[in-house]
């Protein structure tokens, strides 16, 4: 009885935050070539642009406008305007959000996010850090076989090649 007294006992010990554990979770935050203070991204972007690039929200499901976008053309950063996809890779995902094969390389960064209990792999613009969406394994076989599904509002269209 002893035993299991001490071993309940270091349990519990063991699961208390001391003041070196709340020391390690404070990190340096990631910098980027764009950086704006939180007034002026508000100042800057939409309502649902903040939301999703600066808070890292999700759009509904089928409210982009971009969804159903054919034009040929590349997807930039609502953020800062950096290129991020192009309209050769985008396709229909039936998932209600605009989806690519693949990314312009060098232009979007990945994280991992356990927002709903399961690890992510989450994507943000790797020059202003706005939350883009996620990448699944889900895509076309035919090509990468990723689905990076975005979100609309994290993007603005140019057509062309402009």
């Amino acid at each position: 009885m002893g035993k299991r007294l001490l071993l309940l006992a270091l349990v519990i010990f063991a699961g208390c935050k001391g003041t070196s554990q709340e020391e390690k979770k404070e990190t340096a935050k990631e910098t980027f070539k764009v950086n704006k203070t939180d007034a002026e991204w508000k100042a800057e972007l939409t309502d649902m642009e903040y939301y999703v690039l600066r808070k890292a929200a999700t759009e509904n499901a089928f409210s982009s406008d971009l969804l159903d976008n054919k034009e040929k053309g590349t997807y930039v950063c609502a953020g800062c305007g950096t290129p991020l996809f192009k309209s050769e890779h985008k396709f229909k995902s039936g998932t209600g959000w605009p989806s690519f094969d693949r990314e312009i390389e060098g232009n979007v960064a990945f994280d991992t996010d356990y927002k709903i209990g399961v690890a992510r792999t989450e994507e943000h613009c790797a020059v202003c850090g706005g939350h883009l969406g996620h990448v699944f394994n889900d895509g076309p076989s035919n090509t990468t076989g990723k689905r990076h599904c975005i979100n609309g509002a994290a993007l603005d269209f140019i057509p062309g090649n402009k």
